[in-house]
């Protein structure tokens, strides 16, 4: 039987991570993982570089490329006739894409002496080591951490074939652009994914059950992207909906649905996307063998070191409580590495950004304006809009704003809230900002570069004390 020292049950960013960390340690280190490929191939990366993150991203700039060419080149006199687009290009392309990020993976693994076992990984023992079957195999481990990630949130009713019912993994290989598309859950995976569609041709129709748009997004942010996508771009979406049935028939798909004064309403479409969550991916893991302890939804429990109750057992990435984004899953990877190797690893679950890739891109850090309120927190406030910026108007891209919290006695920032052309890239100021305790004088006081987008970040800074010099 082979033994290592951490054997990590998961290949996507949080296990990945963990794992070449683990190796660069000097712990001997195995990495399993189940995900095949559509040809029936073992590849690495979980979901978020098979069909998540990186697929998607990909198709977004494509989408993206092909609406600057209709409508935002004229600006800058350049025109074009019988602009068309190729989707088997697209979706190639993005697949490419993704082959080049998996077999890195592989390449990193070998690079760091990481031992690669495909195949499906399940808790079976433990003692003085813990033992892991994988098929056939059963290997040994005096440390384990867990990073199984998480799936598609299905709804009851709803059975997902992805080819006209999709998940995120179908609603990536649509084999022509749907005329309507129908999306439940304006959320990011729902928001995202519509719009790459919209911009291809879809008329794309958007079902929320909650009463607010982008209710984890800071108030004025959401209320700016609410007008933006759909005043702007043409989204339809419906908030405080409940789905009553989904049928599917020869003409396509039926959604009926009620609204929020309880009338009732039907919606017809060509395809459907159900975006509504993800949960954790911990339902064949075996706990139930080990006496490992999960919580009601299935995530399992861990402290602030991503522990659990039982030794030398970790967890981390989706299967752990907090928000389930790839950064903070390899954040904690690296940390429980470095803690199992005996270091302090450690992580700022204050300073984990998050982001929404639409256009205009969405990006914060820290606390909401509604946060602080509801904690009784004394603060300002500093904005500052993109459209007096010149880079930004040199772009063709105007949209938005950034704007920064600040502790009102000590000036602390206590959270920055961006939408706009490039929101990803800039929030990554405000993060290190964050992590260093900086107040929003310091970022006013930073010399930057000029003309960027990255000067309305410091505008923001200024307008904190009410002094931006540029508006």
């Amino acid at each position: 039987m082979k033994s290592f020292d951490v054997v990590v049950i998961g290949a996507g960013p949080a296990g990945y991570i963990a794992a070449i960390r683990a190796a660069q340690l000097g712990l001997s280190t195995a990495c399993i993982d189940q995900w095949k490929t559509p040809k029936g191939e073992y590849a690495l990366g979980g979901t978020c570089l098979n069909v998540g993150c990186i697929p998607s991203k990909a198709l977004l700039e494509s989408s993206e490329n092909y609406e600057r060419v209709l409508h935002q080149f004229k600006a800058h006199g350049i025109s074009a006739s019988g602009v068309k687009f190729d989707l088997k290009t697209m979706l190639e392309r993005k697949d490419r894409i993704v082959g080049k990020m998996t077999t890195g993976i592989a390449g990193l693994f070998k690079k760091n002496k990481v031992t690669w076992l495909p195949g499906h990984g399940q808790l079976v023992s433990g003692g003085t080591t813990w033992k892991i079957k994988i098929d056939s195999e059963t290997v040994e481990a005096t440390n384990v951490i867990i990073a199984t990630g998480s799936k598609a949130r299905h709804l009851p009713g709803i059975p997902v074939d992805n080819k006209l019912v999709c998940d995120n993994e179908g609603a990536l290989a649509f084999d022509s652009v749907p005329e309507r598309l129908g999306v439940i859950g304006a959320g990011v995976i729902g928001l995202e994914l519509g719009s790459v569609w919209r911009r291809l041709g879809s008329k794309v129709k958007v079902l929320e059950a909650l009463p607010t748009f982008l209710s984890l997004a800071d108030d004025t942010v959401a209320q700016e992207a609410w007008k933006v996508f759909t005043r702007n771009q043409g989204l339809d979406i419906e908030l405080e909906v409940q789905i009553t049935k989904v049928s599917q028939s020869k003409k396509g798909i039926e959604i009926q649905y009620n609204t929020k004064d309880k009338s009732s309403k039907t919606f017809d479409c060509d395809r459907l996307i159900v975006s509504v969550g993800r949960v954790p991916n911990t339902d064949a893991l075996g706990a139930e063998n080990i006496g490992l302890k999960l919580d009601a939804k299935g995530f399992i429990e861990v402290d602030k070191n991503c522990r659990t109750a039982l030794p030398r057992i970790y967890a981390v990435g989706d299967v752990v409580r907090g928000p389930m984004l790839a950064h903070k899953g390899e954040d904690e990877g690296v940390m429980v590495a470095e803690i199992i190797a005996g270091q302090h690893g450690h992580v700022n679950y204050d300073a984990i950004p998050w982001v929404i890739y639409t256009a205009p891109e969405i990006a914060w850090v820290g606390k909401t304006e509604q946060q602080l309120k509801s904690e009784g927190v004394a603060y300002k406030v500093g904005r500052f809009p993109f459209a007096y910026n010149g880079r930004a108007l040199g772009r063709e891209e105007p949209e938005g704003f950034i704007k920064i919290l600040a502790d009102a006695a000590t000036d602390r920032i206590l959270g920055v809230h961006a939408i706009g052309s490039l929101a990803s890239e800039l929030i990554a100021e405000a993060v290190v900002a964050m992590e260093f305790g900086a107040s929003s004088e310091d970022i006013a006081r930073i010399c930057h570069a000029h003309p960027s987008m990255s000067e309305v970040m410091r505008e923001a800074a200024l307008a904190v004390d009410k002094r931006s010099l540029n508006g």
